[in-house]
């Protein structure tokens, strides 16, 4: 009989306990806090913004060897370089554990370069400032203008000529600095129609072409040095209404 009341008097106390801490009357365990600490960006090294670059390995006739590298980011896991071909518009990520990554790619062709940074699970990736260079071939001497940006009107948007004209506008750099003449191609079907040549003043320019309301316009801009090199923008599309 004592031992039937003595389980019984503890049940009721193991059944009470479980009702507090049911109903919030009992003391919890409350969860940690997860702090996720973000990746910060990367800053650029090498190949320098803007410069051909001679710091390379000839691997074979088309193709040489280059480290790139950058200023170490803050809470990272990796890095992805990502590497586009100017001229083709072919872009490749390639993975690094840390701030250097040895590539092989095609020489005499220019390019586009960053890093972005890869943190902890639940983190955001940050992306470094994008910088170009030209990936100079053996004994190369000239260098072929960089392609010209079209910044002006973006392309797949609509604008409203002003008295059958619009403003375009594009930035070209070349590294050897001989920069000649634009071409500017427009028509409604394949950008293959020269509307203007302009004569190189500054790496940013800008000029008025004539268009028609409600048509649908592609352009380019082929940017010439004085050596005869040329680079072509790729064909942008821009709506008038």
């Amino acid at each position: 009989m004592k031992n039937t009341i003595l389980l019984l008097a503890i049940s009721i106390i193991t059944l009470t306990a479980c009702s507090k801490d049911s109903d919030g009357g009992g003391s919890t365990i409350e969860p940690e806090e997860v702090i996720i600490l973000q990746p910060t960006s990367a800053t650029l090294s090498f190949p320098a913004n803007n410069e051909p670059c001679l710091e390379t390995t000839s691997i074979n006739d088309t193709q040489s060897s280059i480290t790139f590298r950058w200023n170490a980011s803050e809470n990272v896991n990796s890095y992805d370089i990502s590497v586009t071909n100017l001229s083709n518009n072919t872009n490749n990520v390639y993975n690094a554990s840390s701030n250097e990554k040895n590539l092989t790619l095609e020489h005499d062709e220019p390019y586009s370069w960053k890093i972005i940074s890869n943190g902890q699970s639940g983190s955001q990736p940050a992306e470094s400032d994008t910088w170009k260079f030209y990936l100079a071939g053996p004994a190369q001497v000239n260098y072929a203008p960089f392609p010209a940006e079209l910044t002006s009107p973006i392309s797949g948007s609509t604008t409203t000529p002003s008295e059958g004209l619009i403003s375009i506008q594009w930035n070209c750099v070349d590294v050897d600095n001989d920069l000649v003449t634009f071409e500017v191609y427009l028509d409604t079907t394949d950008a293959s129609t020269l509307v203007q040549s302009v004569d190189f003043a500054s790496n940013t320019t800008s000029i008025d072409v004539a268009v028609e309301n409600n048509s649908i316009y592609y352009w380019k801009v082929i940017a010439v040095d004085a050596n005869g090199n040329n680079s072509n923008s790729g064909v942008y599309s821009f709506r008038t209404n």
